[in-house]
């Protein structure tokens, strides 16, 4: 797309807002362990890629030990593999089938997803896990969501029948109140129509800032839904979900934690929380487990 230099100029704090949401670098070439079947931009909404290591494997069966499938929903400007080479084979060693789709593709824009409308996102998840449902024979599945990944699946949950198809959702620095960014998110009003030619271009951007709809909507008479278990993982060193808190949640069944609570050396940040961090992975398998949940240290991973 061409612009002038005055259309630029204007829209100079919206693209330091997109690469502020960006979760993990999509990569342009994946590693032979990982590689996509066919061109990722091809791929329909809501599916995911076959890869090598263990997951999104449709003929997997949950055991006894992990009878729920688990499905992760990368964040804003991830994939289903870029955001996962971490923690989906962490959980495939552990004997849960992982699953993970791509969701928010816009026409034209390959390997960088969830830039669509976070609602519309929300139904490609619907569909996505009606599809890991019919093929496990399981009756709910986990969600483990990154950033974004971890608000939208409450748009799902909310407003797309997710509640009674859906055990546990683990929230990895969630947006769930939205961001500001660090107050950067204020400087659109002063640079006329940026706001409204990034709610226009990237919707799924505008979609999380704190007092957009689509967040009064969600957040409107309670956080939570009846009948899901809850957890938060948060990190103080987030510099893209600010303040941090803002992804806590408030109600029954919840539980938010601090990273550094854990381990107060831990110095990830809101890419690193869900790509790389073995902390996060270990208490993410905790809350998937509760009943064989471990102390969680620094020494964990």
């Amino acid at each position: 797309m061409q612009l002038r230099w005055s259309r630029t100029l204007t829209l100079l704090p919206v693209l330091a807002l997109a690469l502020g949401f960006a979760t993990v670098p999509a990569s342009a070439h994946p590693s032979p362990a990982t590689a996509p079947a066919g061109d990722a931009s091809r791929r329909p909404y809501g599916t995911a890629p076959t890869v090598r290591s263990g997951w999104n494997d449709f003929s997997c069966k949950p055991s006894t030990a992990h009878p729920r499938p688990v499905v992760l929903v990368h964040g804003t400007l991830g994939n289903s593999v870029d955001n996962w080479l971490g923690l989906a084979p962490y959980l495939v060693a552990r004997g849960y089938c992982v699953f993970s789709l791509d969701y928010g593709q816009l026409p034209g824009v390959p390997l960088f997803y969830g830039l669509g409308p976070v609602d519309a996102s929300a139904g490609q998840l619907a569909t996505y896990v009606d599809r890991v449902l019919a093929a496990t024979g399981t009756g709910k599945v986990d969600l483990v969501g990154h950033s974004q990944g971890g608000m939208m699946a409450r748009v799902y949950l909310k407003f797309h029948g997710g509640a009674d198809k859906v055990n546990t959702l683990v929230g990895l620095a969630p947006d769930n109140h939205g961001t500001d960014l660090d107050g950067l998110t204020r400087l659109l009003d002063h640079f006329p129509g940026a706001k409204q030619y990034l709610s226009k271009a990237t919707p799924g951007l505008t979609d999380q800032i704190v007092g957009s709809d689509v967040l009064n909507r969600l957040n409107a008479g309670g956080d939570t839904v009846p009948g899901v278990h809850y957890t938060v993982i948060a990190t103080k060193y987030d510099e893209v979900v600010t303040p941090y808190r803002s992804g806590y949640l408030d109600g029954p069944d919840v539980r938010n934690v601090l990273l550094q609570d854990l381990c107060a050396v831990d110095l990830s940040e809101h890419v690193a929380i869900g790509t790389v961090d073995p902390v996060a992975f270990h208490e993410t398998a905790n809350a998937l487990d509760p009943a064989h949940a471990t102390r969680t240290t620094c020494l964990n991973g």
